[in-house]
């Protein structure tokens, strides 16, 4: 009995042992793979592996207690719900990026350069992607004249693009020159013998010498003067006054001065050498004589010339021969380094030479100076700035802008939403900041300042370099000059002093609008002198607070044909015919009242005006 029932107690400690040992690893193997599945979720962000580990070690953990089998189901849950909502954002994003995926990439300088993948265009550049919504930049591209190139703002930013508009004003010009100090040779006398004979003495003795007035010069030996005094000393002898009075002309119309005359008259004796002085007082510009020397009458001895006023000769290039005009002001300079910061002298221009030198291609230009104190020798070199007069007001564009070839000069334009052009243009005179220009821009146009030449090479190969399309606010028809209104005072520049005209303009096919008889002002760079009443005319105006004119010329059949079809080709409204109608009914109407009555026509014209903004508003 007693050793039946002592074996009872150890199994029964054995099952217990195992039994806690059974739940401690099946406790440490859920948690592991608890874990496990964890990081692998929050590591991929994907709920699948997740959930399906909750739901397949929710049984495990049922085997170690309700709090453990509850808080894995907690977890199961809160699990489930982050997968699902993380699930649903990748899908949206992903379906995101699927409709913002590019068609293609193109080149940022020529959008027909395309490519399935990213990459450089043939000029080194990273291709640009072109997406869905792009459709409507590119159907507007295709309208774009030959030549425009595209360029997106980012693209414009990297390559430093800037742009200036085209504005109207006056050349501030001043012609830069070079000269040369010279003798006034207006003092300059030159000093000829009127008889032969022989120099017996020379008081001079070097050229640049400094003589006054009565200074002797040198002594001259001549048979004629001496027989001429004989005859003079033989009529004194002889008293007889017509004789004496003949005797002392002959010696005069020799060069005799009166003191020598005087001494003869008092002495009575002839001398063999006669003295000359100076007939004034200055610098001897030309010595050609040396004692001993024959001299006769034409024989140039000596060039007395005065340094107290001089001129400047100035050298002024050839492409300012136009501009320089007689007393246009001037400024005169010498080397500051050597002379002084006082050595400036202002002046006029005297005299223009008439021919240019064949040399150095340059037009001689004299200025006077004042040189009381002898500062200016000639020879000297001296800064000359000449200032034209004033020109009218013309249409101005920086001289960055301007691209020169051998095919002619050219701006690059642009319309302001990244289209550029290059377009050929003509120039006129220039400062330095700005070029005239004569035909191929108007006021307001915005050209390219900076990185227009790769603009440039880019354009070139295909553009027609005619102007781009037109804008809203702009229009060019052609008509006849009714009346032309100049303003009032034409020294002021203000805006209300611009010349008013009364053009009975052709129809605007652009707003499909009739032929009308209207006010209109003009911009100030146009010169009106040029036009007169009744001149065919074809112009260019824009809208605004009153109608201006930017643009006129006279009308010939090649212009005319040519405007039409420019301002037709790039219209971008579509006429209708009863519209058209409508407004040729109106102006017959109009012209009718304009020839009945002036008083009619002013009101007319006002009521035009104010239906034209109806339109273009």
């Amino acid at each position: 009995m007693t050793s039946s029932t002592r074996p009872a107690p150890d199994t029964k400690s054995t099952l217990i042992k195992g039994l806690l040992i059974g739940l401690l690893f099946g406790g440490l193997l859920a948690f592991g793979l608890a874990s496990l599945l964890l990081s692998d979720s929050s590591k991929h962000g994907n709920g699948e592996s997740a959930h399906s580990g909750v739901n397949t070690h929710s049984g495990v953990n049922t085997h170690s207690g309700v709090n453990t089998h509850s808080g894995v189901s907690a977890h199961s849950d809160k699990s489930a719900h982050s997968d699902k909502s993380t699930h649903s954002e990748k899908s949206a994003h992903s379906d995101e990026a699927g409709n913002k995926a590019p068609l293609y990439w193109v080149a940022p300088m020529d959008d027909s350069y395309r490519r399935d993948k990213p990459g450089k265009s043939p000029m080194g550049m990273d291709l640009v992607p072109v997406y869905a919504n792009d459709d409507a930049a590119s159907a507007k591209s295709n309208e774009r004249t030959p030549g425009t190139v595209m360029i997106l703002p980012n693209v414009q930013h990297n390559m430093g693009v800037k742009v200036a508009p085209v504005t109207i004003g006056t050349l501030q010009q001043t012609v830069t020159a070079v000269g040369n100090v010279a003798y006034d040779e207006e003092s300059i006398m030159h000093i000829h013998p009127r008889v032969s004979g022989w120099v017996d003495r020379l008081f001079i003795k070097s050229q640049g010498e400094q003589v006054e007035k009565g200074q002797a010069l040198y002594t001259l030996y001549s048979p004629e003067l001496v027989s001429a005094q004989e005859e003079f000393v033989l009529a004194l002898r002889r008293g007889d006054a017509r004789l004496i009075e003949g005797a002392a002309e002959r010696l005069k119309t020799l060069g005799l001065s009166k003191g020598v005359i005087e001494a003869l008259q008092k002495t009575r004796r002839v001398t063999q050498t006669v003295t000359f002085n100076a007939p004034q007082s200055g610098v001897v510009e030309a010595l050609n004589i040396r004692e001993g020397f024959y001299v006769q009458p034409g024989t140039t001895l000596m060039s007395i010339a005065q340094l107290d006023s001089v001129w400047v000769i100035a050298e002024v290039p050839e492409k300012y021969a136009q501009i320089i005009a007689p007393h246009n002001s001037a400024v005169v300079t010498l080397d500051e380094m050597t002379h002084g910061v006082g050595a400036k002298w202002e002046s006029h221009v005297e005299y223009i030479y008439p021919s240019l030198s064949e040399t150095t291609r340059t037009l001689k230009v004299r200025i006077p100076l004042n040189n009381s104190n002898h500062t200016l020798k000639p020879n000297m070199f001296a800064h000359v700035v000449i200032m034209p007069t004033q020109r009218k007001a013309a249409l101005l564009v920086p001289r960055s802008a301007v691209i020169r070839t051998a095919e002619g000069v050219k701006v690059v334009l642009s319309d302001g939403d990244g289209n550029f052009k290059s377009v050929r243009v003509t120039l006129g005179q220039s400062d330095s900041t700005h070029f005239e220009v004569v035909e191929g821009l108007l006021p307001e146009d915005d050209v390219v300042v900076s990185a227009q030449f790769l603009i440039d090479s880019e354009s070139s190969k295909s553009s027609d370099f005619k102007r781009m399309k037109a804008p809203d606010h702009q229009a060019t028809t052609t008509g006849t000059i009714e009346t032309i209104e100049l303003p009032a005072d034409t020294e002021t520049n203000g805006a209300s002093n611009n010349a008013k005209l009364v053009i009975a303009r052709g129809p605007i096919e652009k707003w499909g609008r009739g032929p009308a008889t209207m006010s209109f002002a003009v911009s100030k760079h146009i010169d009106l002198s040029q036009f007169k009443e009744g001149d065919n005319i074809m112009f260019t105006f824009v809208t605004g607070e009153e109608f201006t004119v930017i643009d006129m010329r006279k009308r010939s059949e090649h212009a005319m044909d040519r405007g039409i079809m420019h301002d037709s080709g790039h219209s971008n409204h579509k006429h209708d015919t009863s519209n058209l109608k409508g407004d040729g009914e109106q102006s017959d109407a109009h012209e009718s009242s304009v020839h009945k009555s002036m008083v009619h026509k002013s009101a007319e014209q006002k009521s035009i005006n104010h239906k034209e903004h109806m339109h273009h508003d």
